[in-house]
């Protein structure tokens, strides 16, 4: 490998190669679950060095990893313990390439964090409106390889509902310029799509042109408490109703994860009392607060009438909505806390998610006495993060080891048998890609291993992840 090392030290120069020396930023995922040992960390820092990467890579077949923010869920960007593949970090690709104001829409390059995108829309006085708990951290091609959903997939859609165009370096080394603000284009396959949600397993996307779209006006966030979960759909089909397009988010909690969040992080404030279900919604309205308003009234009256909501706190001010949804978004945090779990990131018609909750707190009740867990997601589109945690006095390494084979197949099987999705936004990486290899139908794995065939004949990108 070395001739392959100094070729690539001499395009990329010192700070584009990191060869030896701590790179456990690099070879460990977020939840410290994967860990690997990479032969070199690649940095290019234009589109042109990736091409020159990946190319050297093809001439030489090394394994390639592509890695954003490295804030994955599922083991995609760890490079395994080989000391073969290469981690290719698109961290050094920031540059914003432009906004369009007048076409409502932003090209950046893959390693601008979605914190900066979003700064960079508001900057214009639009808004770019992906949203997830890593923000800070996570980058703009990741959340397109993974096709990241987040907060606000309800009005807004998912990271591929937001893209217009892409830039992607091939397995080869060749550039695809589909960069474009296009929101018609029909002149064949939609290539675009092809590589988002792909994983890094097609190719490298180094830059896109987004959606933007105008700043609400308005924005209302309250928190809502629900005896049931029965109740907590029912109000969704309200606020529907009564809020129409402003219904912005919609996310449920239950009382375990907020149980779990009081321990973990006792500094914050949870201004309802403990409850079943717990809802976080939010209507923003971009024409008229007059109308937010109104619609808000409306939603909270005919909920407590009907009985579904049993007492509601409203954000008395931008403070105070930041402080709900960071509630919310600490689950994760106080979960990683706790110890290792079993984490679920499923999709399920959202008439189907309480029977299924029904039955899953029941089966896993039955098969572990003691057992946690902690149920929490965007309600509005159908994914939950049906998590679970160990008994108080097992301790979580050794829960994992022993039990969560069984649990994903109790939680996959009910969840195939309502027609739902093993993964609605983390993606498949390693974690689940032999769960994708079982229960996916077979007619469509098939097209996928032969796109993968296609467009990586050598099986260099990202190998052993998604197919």
């Amino acid at each position: 490998m070395t001739a392959f090392l100094d070729a690539l030290r001499a395009r990329l120069g010192d700070a584009g190669l990191l060869v030896g020396g701590d790179l456990a930023a690099y070879e460990q995922d977020w939840r410290k679950r994967y860990a690997g040992r990479a032969l070199a960390v690649a940095r290019p820092a234009s589109t042109d060095e990736v091409a020159a990467v990946l190319k050297l890579c093809h001439d030489h077949r090394v394994p390639v990893v592509p890695q954003g923010g490295n804030t994955g869920l599922v083991g995609g960007s760890t490079p395994d313990d080989s000391g073969r593949q290469l981690v290719l970090s698109l961290s050094r690709m920031k540059r914003l390439r432009g906004v369009d104001v007048a076409n409502a829409s932003l090209t950046a390059e893959a390693g601008c964090v979605l914190a900066d995108v979003q700064a960079a829309a508001r900057a214009a006085g639009l808004l770019f409106p992906l949203s997830l708990a890593a923000e800070g951290s996570c980058t703009l091609g990741g959340n397109l390889a993974t096709n990241a959903g987040g907060t606000q997939v309800l009005r807004y859609g998912n990271a591929r509902d937001l893209c217009l165009g892409l830039e992607v370096v091939t397995a080869s080394g060749e550039v695809w310029h589909g960069l474009s603000g296009l929101r018609k284009d029909n002149t064949g396959y939609d290539l675009r799509d092809l590589f988002i949600g792909s994983e890094g397993t097609l190719g490298v996307i180094t830059a896109a042109t987004m959606k933007l779209y105008p700043v609400p006006k308005e924005r209302l966030t309250a928190l809502a408490a629900c005896a049931s979960l029965d109740d907590a759909v029912a109000l969704l089909g309200l606020a529907r109703e009564h809020a129409g397009d402003a219904l912005t988010g919609f996310e449920v909690m239950n009382g375990a994860s907020l149980a779990l969040v009081a321990r973990q992080l006792p500094q914050l404030h949870q201004p309802l009392p403990p409850v079943a279900w717990t809802v976080l919604l939010e209507l923003s309205d971009a024409e008229s607060a007059t109308h937010a308003h109104g619609a808000f009234e409306g939603l909270l009256e005919a909920a407590m009438a009907r009985g579904c909501v049993q007492d509601a706190a409203i954000a008395q001010n931008l403070q105070q909505a930041k402080a709900f949804w960071h509630l919310r978004e600490s689950i994760p945090l106080a979960q990683a806390q706790a110890g290792l779990n079993i984490k679920h990131d499923i999709a399920l018609p959202v008439s189907a998610i309480s029977g299924f909750v029904a039955e899953m707190d029941a089966t896993l009740a039955a098969y572990l006495p003691g057992i946690h867990i902690i149920d929490f997601g965007h309600l509005g589109d159908g994914n939950l993060h049906y998590n679970v945690q160990a008994p108080a006095t097992v301790p979580p390494a050794e829960f994992l080891a022993a039990h969560e084979g069984p649990i994903n197949a109790m939680v996959y099987d009910a969840v195939g048998r309502r027609g739902g999705s093993i993964s609605a936004e983390h993606g498949i990486g390693r974690l689940k890609r032999e769960e994708l290899a079982a229960r996916k139908d077979p007619t469509g794995l098939a097209l996928m291993r032969a796109i993968k065939k296609a467009l990586d004949p050598r099986g260099l990108m990202n190998p052993d992840r998604l197919v």
